[in-house]
């Protein structure tokens, strides 16, 4: 990584809770800042924007938003009120070769990204701006599309991903120490191994992987987010893993970057 390129990052960030109940991921998180230059601003993809189209937070003050229900009051209470940057949106949007759509209104900083940026910089005095998931993207567009990105990180813009590798809710054990699906470890391993072969093109590919990657991703936006960190790896850049672990059976808590 040269003096002034930011690394680029992938959070497996786990359940709400996590923002309430620290543990070994939100520490990984908090130290995983204390490592990094601070950044000018933050571009985040959340795996909980999903979008029609592609868009990206446009406003100079984002609100917090609390996508999620059936949790204690306290998680509702949260809130980030880390600043935007209308120049920074302006700048993705000068990148991409899509329409964008500036959003002004609507979306804000949702849970995907607030519950690891309140570990990351608590403070929360670093502008964030979020580029959503366009829902009619394959894989392959989405991996594409973020190469587009990778200027902005020799403009000290931190490009932060969220999501997590394995997310089956539907399988989900709400134990802490559940024992993992032997799938969900599988699919997880091979990930892992990929990333650090900086072999790309069979994670862009992950269906061809069989029962365990559909188990592990019943659908795919909680995925996509790792394929834009991968996307952003330049050559001679390596993969460091930074937090690993199958939490709940079903859950990857997979977290690395690229530098």
């Amino acid at each position: 990584m040269t003096s002034q390129r930011q690394p680029a990052v992938f959070a497996g960030h786990g359940s709400p809770m996590y923002a309430i109940e620290p543990n070994r991921y939100t520490t990984a998180w908090a130290d995983l800042s204390k490592s990094l230059k601070r950044p000018d601003a933050i571009l985040l993809i959340s795996a909980h924007w999903v979008t029609r189209g592609v868009w990206v937070t446009a406003m100079s003050k984002p609100k917090t938003i609390h996508d999620f229900g059936g949790f204690p009051q306290e998680l509702f209470e949260i809130q980030y009120p880390a600043p935007g940057s209308p120049a920074l949106a302006d700048r993705v949007q000068e990148l991409l070769n899509v329409p964008i759509v500036l959003e002004e209104n609507e979306w804000g900083i949702d849970h995907g990204a607030w519950s690891v940026l309140k570990y990351m910089y608590p403070d929360a005095d670093v502008p964030v701006v979020q580029l959503s998931l366009d829902g009619s993207m394959s894989a392959r567009q989405h991996y594409e599309l973020a190469k587009q990105l990778r200027p902005l990180r020799d403009e000290n813009i931190l490009i932060l991903a969220s999501g997590n590798v394995v997310h089956n809710l539907r399988t989900i054990h709400w134990q802490q120490d559940a024992e993992p699906y032997p799938w969900a470890k599988d699919f997880n391993d091979f990930f892992t191994s990929q990333i650090y072969a900086n072999h790309h093109e069979p994670l862009i590919d992950w269906e061809k992987y069989g029962d365990p990657a559909h188990l592990s991703i019943p659908t795919a936006e909680h995925y996509w987010p790792a394929l834009y960190t991968l996307a952003l790896q330049e050559e001679g850049e390596h993969v460091k893993i930074y937090t690993d672990g199958i939490e709940m059976s079903s859950i990857s808590m997979l977290g690395f970057s690229i530098q």
